[in-house]
């Protein structure tokens, strides 16, 4: 067979049992508990790896490997970003998230954030939220959809528009069908692709330059001394900013409403603890991978590549046999999909349950969940095709947006201080806004300004109008 009939026969059969885990989830599915948290039923197996796929996206595939290729060495600090920040999420928030989550019933994340307050403050949290998740979403969910478009384009003779439709379409149907449990179990098949796609594809590319030895040889015959460097051109207080920055990328974790999710809806507190030490095992060798693909690559590609999110797939092609290769395509497509979906169902929760609130009693609203889905999966579509722009920036901006607008209201709640809730809308506003204020600037050293800053600032607002603790009873 050609290389096209067999990518294209491997993408058929991952995407009919994709839908077919659509149509059994369907019969799981009953209410708005079932369609957006899966019943509080996760175990630890798909609630981790899921978790894992939903975060990892096409950014982990395709812009992590890229930012190897282009930076060198230096790309060591988005890897330690990206795993203190996971690492702090499944260590301390989670617990903590299911716990309070089980507790009051709670069933997204917007339910955290305007927990206490009065009537009216409560509602503009929760229109505020929902405008927030639904204004992110759109942008995050095209860079998938491009994603999909570079995958497509990369191996058979159609257009970016024609792939980025076909991609939403495939998206659609199975989170339509199936809601939350169709997107967890999804992306736990999307996130096992993902894992064997980052030990196949690097481990190859390394034993090609010699091991590590030979990787560290070879870097320093082709590579400049500034991506020799581990803080690339800068040094002293730049150099200082530069790895503030960076790491800086783990705040927004706190804030991704599609990862939060999966916490609300583990078991019990058990299943936690084992599912902490498997989704922390799946970024080290997925995030340090794809790292090193891209060091891998710096030697064997001789020059610069007009597009270095299309590394991964100049690669595929170079090193692995046209079925290998067409597995590592699907992996592609699973990162983009197990991310998309994700956002799609977070997005019809911020209408069909935070701003409409809870139904009565036998009322049913998956026909707005499901129209909400459809509504935002086509603007997306639109946005990829109309504006299209590269993988890396947008996702950092939207991924920065949500943590800095809804990450210090759910640290400080999960660590027990007692927020006032009149601040919350205000501390929201700013971190969006600040966000969106340094995006639009020039780029700082690291960005730090745009990923710390805006952070910090609504932090310290909630923290300087908390109220005072009540007092313990005395016995």
């Amino acid at each position: 067979m050609s290389k096209e009939v067999t990518v294209l026969t491997v993408l058929v059969i991952y995407k009919v049992i994709l839908i077919l885990i659509g149509l059994w989830a369907q019969r799981r599915t009953h209410n708005n508990a079932d369609f957006f948290i899966g019943s509080r039923a996760l175990g630890p197996f798909v609630a981790s790896i899921s978790y894992a796929a939903s975060s990892a996206s096409a950014w982990t595939i395709l812009s992590l490997s890229a930012a190897a290729f282009t930076m060198g060495i230096s790309v060591i600090w988005i890897f330690l970003g990206l795993m203190w920040g996971h690492g702090a999420s499944w260590l301390w928030l989670a617990p903590r998230l299911q716990k309070i989550a089980a507790e009051k019933q709670l069933v997204t994340v917007t339910d955290l954030l305007a927990l206490e307050g009065s009537a009216k403050v409560r509602r503009n949290i929760r229109f505020f939220a929902a405008a927030v998740v639904t204004f992110c979403f759109v942008f995050y969910v095209a860079t998938q959809f491009m994603g999909a478009g570079k995958a497509f384009a990369a191996t058979f003779d159609i257009s970016i528009s024609t792939s980025i439709m076909l991609g939403g379409g495939i998206v659609l149907i199975y989170t339509l069908l199936g809601g939350f449990w169709a997107v967890a179990l999804t992306d736990t098949l999307q996130g096992m692709l993902m894992l064997l796609a980052a030990i196949i594809l690097p481990m190859t590319a390394l034993r090609e330059v010699g091991g590590f030895s030979g990787l560290w040889t070879g870097l320093q015959a082709v590579s400049t001394a500034e991506q020799l460097s581990l803080t690339g051109p800068n040094a002293g207080l730049m150099a200082a900013g530069f790895i503030m920055g960076i790491l800086a990328m783990g705040l927004g974790t706190f804030g991704q409403p599609h990862l939060l999710t999966r916490f609300m809806s583990i078991r019990d507190a058990a299943a936690v603890r084992t599912a902490q030490k498997l989704a922390i095992f799946w970024f080290l060798i997925v995030l340090g991978n794809m790292v090193i693909l891209g060091l891998c690559g710096k030697i064997l590609i001789s020059g610069p590549l007009a597009d270095p999110e299309q590394l991964f797939f100049i690669m595929t092609e170079n090193l692995l046999s046209t079925v290998v290769g067409a597995v590592l395509l699907a992996a592609v497509l699973s990162a983009i999909m197990s991310t998309a979906d994700s956002q799609l169902l977070v997005s019809a929760s911020a209408i069909a349950h935070d701003i409409m609130g809870e139904p009565d009693e036998g009322e049913s609203r998956l026909w707005v969940s499901r129209l909400v889905i459809s509504l935002l999966c086509g603007l997306s579509v639109a946005v990829a095709i109309l504006l299209p722009s590269d993988i890396f920036s947008r996702v950092l901006f939207a991924w920065g947006a949500l943590g800095a607008a809804f990450g210090p209201v759910i640290v400080l709640r999960l660590a027990g201080v007692r927020l006032n809730p009149k601040a919350i809308l205000p501390a929201m506003v700013t971190g969006l806004f600040l966000t969106i204020f340094f995006y639009l600037q020039p780029n700082s050293v690291g960005d730090i300004l745009e990923r710390l800053v805006p952070f910090a600032v609504s932090f310290i607002l909630l923290c300087a109008t908390r109220l005072n603790q009540p007092e313990k009873d005395t016995p």
